[in-house]
């Protein structure tokens, strides 16, 4: 599937979370949500990604904006990599990949000339009202948290 469009109702979503149960989207009507999409559990990449989100997370409760982290591993390995990393931002499980295709993150990747399925770095940010407010995809790391809390900021 494509990625959903700027002002597009944000496609409901139920999985489990490493550390805080099952995770609805309708958990988070009336306020702002970000979500972002990351390839792996701890490599390095979605470990700053992570870890960016989890220093900044004080200044996104204080817009009125949770942050929640998908990708396909499974809970054991969320657990780990939370544990590891210190990461308080929840993370969910997508194993399935239901939640990926709605969001039109699960695409063709190319490395070392090869092609394979899997998530491009992509991130969502969803309005009190439920709509996609921002989207961003592909996403590059270095900053990207704070773009996204900047955003979140002016909603």
């Amino acid at each position: 599937m494509p990625l959903p469009t700027i002002g597009a109702q944000a496609p409901a979503f139920s999985l489990p979370s490493d550390a805080h149960g099952q995770i609805n989207l309708s958990d988070y009507s009336g306020r702002a949500l970000a979500l972002f999409f990351y390839p792996r559990d701890s490599t390095s990449g979605c470990t700053i990604e992570a870890r960016d989100f989890t220093a900044l997370e004080p200044q996104f409760t204080a817009a009125g904006c949770a942050v929640l982290g998908v990708s396909k591993d499974s809970l054991r390995k969320h657990a780990n990599f939370r544990s590891k990393q210190d990461l308080s931002i929840p993370l969910l499980s997508d194993e399935g990949g239901t939640m990926c295709e709605d969001y039109g993150v699960w695409a063709e990747k190319k490395m070392y000339g090869k092609s394979f399925m899997g998530i491009v770095r992509s991130s969502f940010l969803i309005s009190a009202d439920g709509r996609i407010a921002q989207i961003w995809s592909p996403v590059k790391v270095a900053g990207h948290a704070a773009e996204v809390l900047e955003a979140a900021q002016a909603l």
